[in-house]
């Protein structure tokens, strides 16, 4: 068995900018890069299309959203202004250090998150220390950004499976959103949601060997 747990509402909570475009107008400021008067607007429009399930990751959009009103910043610094405009302080949620304990004495066990800002996961378990916490390091962290496919789609949850060197059948994803993280259970892993099974109750199946 291996197992993968969603980061954001599920290990960890974490405020998150309510108006992202006035957070990043803040960052790209502090690069002393010219903000745009219609910033909001050119922010929350379209600039290229994805495919059904790809990651539109947030670095390259607001590249694109600055350019389309004429402003040209480099790859490295839109990375940097949209991690600054995302990295917040985060709490540890209760019961994540013991469901991650009682999984790695399991098996392979891995982070699997949606997130479309490059370096936010690493930095937010940084921040969090789970790893430290827990005695244990994960085998593996697999983010949409990075694979570029958003769960629910079959393909982050195969490399998510590959990552821990085992089959999909053998996955098991815990999660907070039925719609994303249940994802796994429609395509061949077994999901389990927090409403359903709180980390407490997860790590005690595990400690138990009742999860599966």
């Amino acid at each position: 068995m291996a197992l993968s747990f969603d980061l954001f509402g599920t290990l960890v909570a974490a405020d998150r900018p309510s108006e992202p475009w006035d957070a990043i107008a803040e960052t790209l400021s502090a690069q002393s890069v010219r903000v745009p008067d219609d910033w909001e607007d050119a922010y929350r429009s379209a600039h290229r299309e994805y495919d059904r399930g790809r990651e539109a990751p947030l670095d390259e959009h607001v590249r694109l959203a600055l350019a389309s009103r004429g402003v040209e910043v480099a790859e490295e610094t839109a990375t940097e202004v949209v991690l600054d405009a995302f990295d917040s302080p985060v709490t540890v949620r209760e019961g994540a250090i013991e469901a991650l304990d009682a999984a790695a004495q399991r098996g392979p066990v891995a982070v699997c998150s949606n997130c479309s800002v490059p370096g936010l996961v690493e930095r937010t378990l940084e921040r969090a220390a789970i790893e430290n916490q827990s005695g244990h390091a994960f085998d593996a962290v697999v983010t949409s950004v990075d694979c570029g496919w958003r769960k629910p789609h079959q393909r982050i949850f195969e490399v998510t499976a590959d990552a821990l060197d085992a089959e999909l059948s053998d996955l098991v994803h815990v999660g907070d959103d039925a719609r994303t993280d249940g994802g796994a259970g429609r395509v061949g892993a077994q999901s389990m949601l927090l409403e359903d099974h709180p980390l407490p109750a997860i790590a005690e199946k595990l400690r138990e060997g009742t999860l599966c």
